[in-house]
């Protein structure tokens, strides 16, 4: 079986996609989907399709869902196969659960990337780390669960996803820095800032852009953008760390060789 959700819903068996058209059962897929070979608890199944307003049909009508995606994968069996669509979504206790042996799943194939990658640029190569983390962020195909209807459970989910994306996203930019591709960020750092006015870490990285690739009074706008956001936004001032960076272009220090030696106050 071949899992995809960092992006839309992907579950093909034997290449061929059991993913149905209905939104309802397209969420019970997609929770089974998230933690194949695990069970999920029907009180999780339910909290999911209905959230607070459970009908007292629900009992029946998850299991008409199960039965729906029994039957997708009834279409993906081999004639003669020994398997059942039963041993492929199998009842455990209290829950359902995908039991097949997953080929690819492409969430857990971006963790592991993002373990090695982080783990290449606390040693010191920022080489194999940017290219570990690109390797990883390739894996998305759009917004986590992009076409899957979603209850509050799918949501958290898809919330946790876009964000181990962003961390994943600043720190290959991190590496890159360490690399000393400055003017090849700037335009990447431009958009991703426009879309994200709040997040310091970005704003950091562009000013570390600017200021490396010899555009000081452009790092200094960039500070003087995000003070006025952060100010009209939250009331408040940028972060110590920013300050000081912001002091540190103003008064023009000299920025030595990797970026954590350079700018500790970038990243923490």
């Amino acid at each position: 079986m071949k899992i995809g959700v960092l992006g839309p819903l992907s579950v093909d068996h034997n290449h061929s996609s059991i993913v149905p058209t209905a939104g309802k059962p397209r969420q019970v897929l997609t929770m089974l989907a998230l933690r194949a070979g695990h069970t999920v608890p029907v009180s999780t199944l339910m909290e999911e399709v209905w959230g607070d307003a459970v009908p007292r049909s629900a009992a029946t009508t998850l299991q008409t869902y199960i039965l729906q995606l029994r039957r997708q994968i009834a279409g993906t069996l081999a004639p003669g196969s020994a398997l059942t669509p039963k041993d492929v979504l199998a009842t455990s206790f209290g829950g359902y659960r995908l039991t097949p042996t997953v080929e690819s799943h492409d969430s857990a194939e971006f963790r592991q990337l993002t373990l090695r990658g982080g783990a290449a640029l606390e040693t010191g190569d920022p080489c194999t780390a940017a290219d570990l983390l690109r390797k990883a962020l390739n894996l998305w195909r759009g917004p986590a669960l992009g076409d899957v209807p979603r209850g509050v459970v799918l949501e958290l989910e898809a919330i946790s996803m876009e964000e181990s994306r962003m961390q994943v996203l600043e720190q290959r930019i991190e590496a890159d820095l360490r690399l000393g591709r400055y003017s090849s960020l700037i335009a990447e750092l431009r958009v991703l800032t426009a879309r994200h006015p709040l997040n310091e870490n970005l704003r950091a990285q562009l000013m570390t852009a600017f200021y490396c690739s010899g555009n000081t009074w452009r790092a200094m706008e960039e500070f003087r953008r995000l003070r006025e956001c952060v100010r009209m936004e939250l009331g408040v001032e940028p972060s110590h760390r920013l300050q000081r960076m912001h002091q540190a272009v103003l008064s023009g220090e000299s920025l030595p060789g990797t970026l954590r030696a350079q700018l500790p106050f970038v990243v923490d």
